[in-house]
């Protein structure tokens, strides 16, 4: 029997800092997708690993950072484009939203302030400073960080996340991404699912939880081709998840940003998809990373190779 993961990139105007002109929509709809994303796990009472960006625990910043190895320069949103929106850098409220809600959520990770830690120009020391900001303000609120999240799935310096007390993290999809042909006939056709991972522990001593399926990943031409075949082509492809782990082993990892639900459409797509999880709940039960982390360290395994990429 296998197992499922939620993991949520919990960012609000971070995902986007670097962005010269940051999609209105997705940072407009990221409080309030925050907000129903904690009211349906809890109407389907649903655990997840919410990783969240460490800047957001503040209640207040001037957006100076001047001891931050990234340089100002990476907080310039905050000084600019964002001086009047503290909504968007910081959420201490929306933290707690989650840690009062009725599941069982683990809080993770997703560094300070959304650096990517593939980029070839993020340095060793803006990983540890990423990384130790994070801790520290988490440790204010008496959590214990072990779950980590790459922004933007670019994974790099894993030492530093062992270095920091890190035991696991959301690893890259177990294949390359498909074509969208590929996509289309996978999901109109029935011929495929996405994969069940195999999470594993890595040369550092962190246990890699690889990801699955994206949940957002059909939208525009691909999704208006399939649903009128298929209805919701995400949804279908997490209920052929769902029985594969019901008869196999592995875990099904699923992922989202609360930024993903800018309007009715995708908030009924990820309520489909919990109700495809509570049905299956008594074949297939609920893991945080932290949880399958813990459970691999007692059995480590080997990566999966085949799935949905």
């Amino acid at each position: 029997m296998g197992s499922v993961v939620v993991s949520v990139d919990a960012e609000l105007g971070w995902g986007f800092v670097d962005y010269e002109r940051p999609p209105e929509s997705r940072v407009e709809s990221a409080r309030s997708g925050w907000q129903t994303l904690c009211r349906l796990f809890d109407a389907y009472d649903v655990p997840a690993t919410w990783a969240v960006v460490g800047h957001l625990f503040h209640e207040a910043c001037d957006g100076r950072h001047p001891d931050h190895p990234a340089g100002s320069e990476w907080f310039a949103p905050e000084r600019g484009l964002w001086a009047d929106r503290p909504d968007l850098t910081c959420g201490p409220e929306l933290i707690d939203a989650v840690r009062n809600s009725g599941p069982d959520h683990e809080i993770g990770c997703h560094t300070y302030s959304h650096v990517l830690f593939g980029d070839d120009e993020t340095t060793s020391d803006v990983a540890a400073a990423e990384l130790a900001r994070s801790r520290a303000v988490a440790d204010e609120w008496g959590i214990d960080l072990q779950s980590f999240v790459f922004p933007r799935n670019e994974v790099g310096h894993r030492d530093q996340l062992a270095e920091h007390g890190f035991g696991a993290y959301r690893g890259g999809r177990p294949v390359a991404r498909r074509t969208l042909p590929q996509k289309l006939k996978t999901v109109a056709f029935g011929s495929g699912a996405p994969p069940l991972v195999t999470p594993a522990v890595d040369e550092y001593g962190l246990v890699d939880v690889p990801a699955s399926l994206f949940l957002y990943s059909f939208e525009g031409p691909a999704l208006r081709a399939t649903k009128p075949v298929v209805g919701d082509p995400i949804v279908e492809l997490v209920e052929r998840g769902l029985d594969a782990a019901a008869e196999g082993e592995g875990v099904l990892h699923l992922w989202l940003h609360p930024n993903n639900l800018v309007g009715e459409p995708q908030v009924q797509r990820f309520e489909g998809v919990l109700r495809a999880i509570d049905a299956h709940r008594d074949e297939v039960p609920v893991e945080t990373m932290a949880e399958v982390a813990a459970r691999t360290r007692a059995e480590p395994q080997t990566v999966a190779t085949d799935g949905w990429g």
